[in-house]
């Protein structure tokens, strides 16, 4: 199995890079598993104090791989994935130390769920940001357990449905992102320096009572929203749009 996700632990900081780049480090089954495995491991290690979630090449995260191939009945291989990327996003807002989003590069669909979960997203000048499930014939059902708590709702409004895309400021702005910076680095540095000198106890309480509201809305609508998503996916209107998607054409309902 190639390794799509690196582990690194040094001192206090737990660091995990998505290093797919050839698919953008788009959530294929591997790269999702070994992202969950690395979130055990930091859980796991009591002189960790924080994961830091970064990336190599210019995008952070380009949401499902479409070109992945699935056996079996459609309807029940959308809806596998759909509850593996939930399992996933709930297990970075059930890890015990906060996660930090490194992100320097563009992120895309189910990416912002991945930094809608972190506890903290630091977001560098040169990154950009869309919402383009809708383009495609689908919907961001399944990131909006981490996305809606955090958006302001007129930005949610507007993104969800219009696909545009956005930069580090105006993600700030909205709440998607805690801080867009010129020195990512530098910025996620001063995080974790602050987050080193927090007890384990402490770090787990304080994270728990931002995280619990969150959780709730996992417990409460998880379920319908992977069949929702499954369903969509499995639709006529989708396999035109991913189709026309990979064909990099316009989809047969675009306006000219």
């Amino acid at each position: 199995m190639p390794d799509l996700v690196t582990y690194a632990a040094g001192g206090a900081v737990a660091r995990l890079t998505l290093d797919s780049p050839h698919n953008r480090n788009a959530l294929s089954a591997t790269l999702v598993a070994q992202l969950h495995d690395g979130l055990r491991r930091a859980a796991d290690d009591p002189a960790v104090r924080a994961v830091v979630l970064g990336h190599t090449g210019g995008t952070f995260c380009a949401g499902a791989d479409l070109t992945e191939a699935t056996g079996g009945d459609p309807f029940d291989a959308a809806l596998a994935r759909a509850r593996e990327l939930t399992a996933l996003l709930r297990a970075i807002v059930e890890c015990p130390v906060p996660v930090i989003a490194a992100v320097d590069g563009h992120v895309r669909a189910g990416g912002m769920g991945l930094v809608g979960a972190c506890d903290i997203a630091v977001a560098g000048t040169r990154s950009t940001f869309a919402l383009t499930e809708a383009r495609i014939g689908v919907a961001p059902a399944i990131i909006s357990l981490t996305l809606l708590p955090k958006l302001a709702p007129r930005a949610a409004a507007r993104y969800y449905v219009t696909g545009e895309t956005f930069g580090a400021e105006q993600a700030a702005g909205i709440g998607l992102v805690t801080e867009a910076a010129e020195d990512v680095a530098a910025a996620v540095d001063a995080l974790t320096d602050a987050l080193g000198k927090a007890s384990p106890q402490g770090l787990a309480a304080s994270k728990a009572l931002t995280t619990t509201a969150v959780l709730a809305g996992f417990d409460r609508d998880a379920a319908r929203l992977a069949e929702e998503s499954a369903r969509l996916f499995v639709s006529a209107e989708a396999r035109e749009g991913m189709l026309a998607f990979l064909e990099k054409r316009p989809p047969n309902w675009a306006a000219p």
